[in-house]
């Protein structure tokens, strides 16, 4: 498998500086600043960053489980939310929460919840941040 690249570069110090973060497949560039970071300033952050991987993977990994277990979904949506908080005094990545739906005719909610759970640990990145705490809510759609 390739590996995947990404790059940031920051100017100045941390309160008043600035940056920015590219994939390295040019997809996306995007400003950040401590504002965006660590307030509600305009830009994005590596919190969101990685929460938009984090969705992603759970949601193509959800996918590709369901399709195994011979359920095929309608489509599959994530959102992950992502808890930064001081921990001793430390900004910390304490947290991530995905809420997951999922359509899948003729799947009953006992069979998805099952999958979905067993998703939620093998999808790459849970593997990659298993040291945090990670929460689930998943939604089967009739």
């Amino acid at each position: 498998m390739p590996n995947k690249k990404a790059s940031a570069k920051w100017n100045g110090d941390l309160k008043s500086g600035n940056g920015t973060m590219s994939l390295g497949s040019g997809a996306f560039e995007g400003a950040f600043t401590f504002a965006s970071r660590f307030e509600d300033g305009k830009g994005t952050n590596p919190e969101e960053l990685l929460a938009a991987a984090h969705a992603g993977c759970y949601s193509m990994a959800l996918s590709n489980e369901l399709h195994k277990a011979g359920h095929k979904s309608e489509n599959v949506s994530t959102k992950a939310v992502i808890t930064l908080e001081p921990i001793d005094g430390v900004p910390t990545i304490s947290t991530i929460k995905l809420e997951s739906e999922a359509k899948v005719p003729g799947l009953s909610n006992e069979d998805f919840q099952k999958i979905a759970n067993a998703t939620k640990e093998a999808c790459p990145v849970s593997r990659a941040l298993k040291a945090l705490k990670i929460e689930l809510n998943a939604t089967l759609i009739s």
